[in-house]
């Protein structure tokens, strides 16, 4: 199957045109570039390197190249509309949330979503209602928010208009969109889905169904983090009939940058090619490429390695085996020094966290290589294991925090700087998460309590990057005047 590429196509027809740019970027098609910039990226990357050309369409009103380009990916995902998104995942979620609710309306949002969201409830002043997703302390895993505890939300509260789901989550654990969806529906809510980790879904049964395939009503997409687009790059689709066509439009194209660069734009026009020529093969070559990792690391004695345990519990309904998690505390050792290991090996792994190391496994890894990885991977496992040693457990920050303010509301209101030490009882002006993941521990407008400033510490001295705060050494915290 040949798949089009428009975009690409018309950025390589406008480049072999050799057209003289008095107009922008001022590198001039890369004759101004630093060597250094040249050397890096190339010649032809830099003379496509365009702008908003009449034969290059506009991202803010597609009517060429783009249009068709967005057209070939909805159809891939059964969407009835696709944005194109040059700002990361992160944007396309503003733009949802931008798109789908109105000011002062409510969301429900399960705690463990990503710090983006805080940016989309700031923007569109909303006002969210959280959910704790379920914990298994066995594996020392946030789960999934479960239909059961979305239908009691929606019970409680009939003013929430939307739900919000990651999914799959950080570590490949799939919610059940299909039945959430069903719910959300029935109480007269959309479903918006954080599908950052999920591009991929829906081209192979061994894999989850995907968000628009389980009656999702958008969802978010990061295409750089599964597929093979460039780092940035992601993808809004869009079902409409509970959300307006015109809300939306306007809501991405006031989150979407008027210098898109064609780069990013011709790599998700390359993505969605490559999937319509080979989805199914990529989808199964990862699936393989996971399973050889798997099998390697299972010979390290004593090393849990998630299969498919934690399905059927907390909301969990399947395991996408591209994400391996490795509990590396088994072994004696945190998550971060089994991480440094690896990097002074020539390996570096997608996430850490007191307990774990994530590997992330993708189509591009089929190959021989990979067998040396897990041979490196299993003797660095072997030479660090500490079995006298033994990891004291923290458990996560237990209850929600109290939400005085909106977001929003806190985030315009008067801050200064406390000890952190002694800011129990204040209501934060600022988040605090511990990347990777970003999911944040506190937020804008609610209370810091004694427990929480406990988890920061012990966070610390497990050597997790503090991610959100002015101060990221947590001597000192915002807090509303």
């Amino acid at each position: 199957m040949n798949a089009k590429r428009p975009l690409l196509t018309a950025v390589e027809n406008y480049r072999l045109q050799h057209v003289y740019p008095l107009h922008t970027p001022g590198h001039k098609g890369g004759r101004g570039a630093d060597p250094a910039l040249r050397h890096l990226v190339g010649d032809v990357a830099l003379a496509s390197d365009v702008s908003l050309m009449a034969e290059l369409d506009d991202i803010h009103h597609p009517e060429g190249c783009i249009r068709e380009t967005e057209e070939l990916a909805a159809r891939l995902y059964r969407a009835d509309r696709c944005f194109l998104g040059v700002n990361g995942t992160t944007g396309v979620i503003h733009g949802m949330l931008l798109g789908a609710l109105a000011p002062g309306e409510k969301i429900l949002v399960p705690r463990n979503s990503h710090r983006s969201v805080l940016g989309g409830l700031i923007l569109g002043g909303l006002r969210p209602v959280y959910v704790q997703p379920a914990y298994d302390p066995q594996w020392r895993l946030t789960l999934q928010v479960s239909p059961e505890q979305v239908e009691t939300a929606l019970e409680q509260d009939p003013e929430i208009r939307a739900v919000f789901l990651t999914t799959p989550n950080y570590f490949g654990l799939a919610a059940d969109t299909r039945k959430i969806a069903g719910i959300a529906h029935r109480h007269g809510a959309v479903l918006l889905v954080d599908e950052a980790h999920g591009p991929h879904l829906g081209f192979s049964s061994q894999l989850p169904p995907s968000a628009m395939a389980s009656g999702a009503d958008a969802a978010a997409q990061s295409t750089h983090k599964i597929l093979g687009a460039m780092t940035q790059c992601s993808l809004l689709q869009v079902r409409y009939g509970r959300i307006r066509p015109e809300a939306m439009e306007a809501a991405m194209s006031l989150v979407t940058t008027t210098s898109p660069n064609y780069l990013l734009m011709g790599a998700l026009d390359a993505a969605q090619a490559q999937l319509a020529e080979q989805g199914k093969a990529m989808a199964e070559a990862s699936v393989r490429a996971a399973e050889t990792l798997r099998h390697r690391l299972h010979q390290v004695p004593g090393l849990p390695v998630l299969e498919q345990e934690l399905v059927g519990k907390g909301g969990v309904t399947a395991l996408d085996p591209g994400k391996i998690t490795l509990q590396v505390s088994a072994l004696g050792v945190t998550g971060p020094e089994a991480a440094d290991a690896f990097r002074q090996a020539g390996i570096a792994v997608e996430l850490v966290d007191e307990d774990h190391v994530l590997l992330l496994v993708t189509y591009a890894d089929a190959g021989p290589e990979l067998e040396k990885v897990g041979e490196a991977l299993c003797r660095v496992l072997e030479e660090i294991r500490k079995p006298e040693r033994k990891l004291e457990p923290v458990p996560p920050a237990a209850d929600l925090p109290e939400m005085v303010l909106t977001p929003r509301e806190a985030f315009f209101a008067s801050h200064g700087p406390v000890s952190f030490e002694e800011a129990a009882g204040e209501i934060a002006g600022e988040t605090i998460s511990f990347y990777p993941p970003g999911i944040p521990l506190v937020m804008p407008g609610e209370r810091i309590t004694e427990e929480l400033i406990r988890y920061c510490r012990e966070m610390q001295k497990k050597k997790l990057l503090v991610s959100g705060p002015r101060d990221s050494t947590l001597r000192q915290i915002e807090v509303l005047r």
